[in-house]
């Protein structure tokens, strides 16, 4: 389905990481008619605002990259934010699109939503099979909410809203705060303040054994425009590049991208999270799309821009 570029395109979470590469891949194919509200504009925890915004710009296709992220210790100390905020945010967004005639909305997820044990890598049939990582379920169930919500509408409006699970992300307009950000950009910022500090060693969390698979979110922000034009089906579909690294693997490219002399060493008194975590996307390359951007050349990209945010 080609969509066309004039078509009125809603991205909500715009100026996150997620939100601002759809919206710069929307762009670069020729959309001239996209929406983006900043929180102060459009409050996406009010309902009856989110409705008002959907009768006034009535929208033809949504993304919905609005959430509350953060990393195992965000999650760890505001259960209770992770769990209400996304549910009213992703709740306000769907009933909404539904209600404003929306013709086609895609959801994304998280990669977190899979049973700790699953088998790996993990195929979206293994959602709700098992328990899930308990440093991120309230994160995780909100999401799964997310998933299931899409489909209900699906079944009893025929909605043509659709989902997609992104594995880990990084790159332009990520979070490099160190309390709740995630593994790579707190990683970037760790290493760059030794760098300046002189500092001898930087701590890293765990024992840095476990697999993780990362894209880079311009992938993302292409894959996302793809499905929305290539995609229609009630099952979500798996976003992942297909390749994995330990996070020893990835703090040593960190070190050597950022340029610190220094050592690493392990806490292994700290959490490691899932022992691995790889998706298997083959279902999204079938159809045609693979990601353009390898490790090393994203993280030196992300971290570009993290210097660009200490100007």
């Amino acid at each position: 389905m080609q969509i066309n570029k004039n078509s009125r395109v809603y991205v909500a979470g715009h100026r996150g990481l997620v939100g601002s590469a759809i919206w710069r891949e929307l762009k670069e194919q020729g959309f001239t008619n996209i929406i983006g509200k900043t929180h102060q504009e459009l409050d996406l925890m009010d309902g009856a605002a989110v409705g008002q915004f959907y009768q006034a710009e009535k929208p033809e296709y949504v993304y919905v990259a609005a959430a509350k992220v953060g990393g195992i210790l965000a999650n760890d100390s505001y259960p209770a934010d992770f769990l209400y905020k996304n549910l009213q945010i992703q709740n306000n967004l769907i009933h909404g699109a539904f209600e404003g005639g929306v013709k086609k909305l895609l959801f994304l997820g998280s990669s977190c939503i899979y049973p700790k044990l699953a088998p790996q890598p993990l195929k979206e049939d293994y959602l709700l099979t098992g328990p899930l990582e308990a440093t991120n379920e309230w994160y995780a169930i909100a999401k799964i909410a997310g998933i299931k919500m899409c489909q209900a509408y699906r079944r009893q409006h025929g909605c043509d809203f659709i989902s997609a699970m992104p594995t880990n992300m990084y790159g332009a307009n990520d979070n490099y705060d160190l309390k709740n950000s995630h593994v790579l950009p707190a990683m970037i910022r760790k290493f760059h303040e030794a760098k300046i500090s002189g500092a001898a060693n930087v701590v890293c969390w765990g024992t840095g054994s476990p697999f993780r698979e990362f894209l880079h979110s311009d992938d993302l922000g292409r894959a996302c425009v793809f499905l929305m034009e290539n995609y229609s089906e009630e099952k979500f579909i798996n976003v992942g590049s297909g390749c994995e690294v330990t996070i020893k693997q990835l703090a040593e490219l960190v070190r050597e991208v950022v340029g610190f002399g220094g050592e690493i060493v392990w806490d292994s008194s700290k959490p490691d999270g899932t022992p691995r975590k790889l998706m298997d996307s083959s279902r999204l390359f079938e159809l045609g799309w693979k990601p353009q951007i390898e490790l090393r050349t994203g993280v030196a990209n992300a971290y570009q821009d993290f210097l660009g945010k200490l100007k």
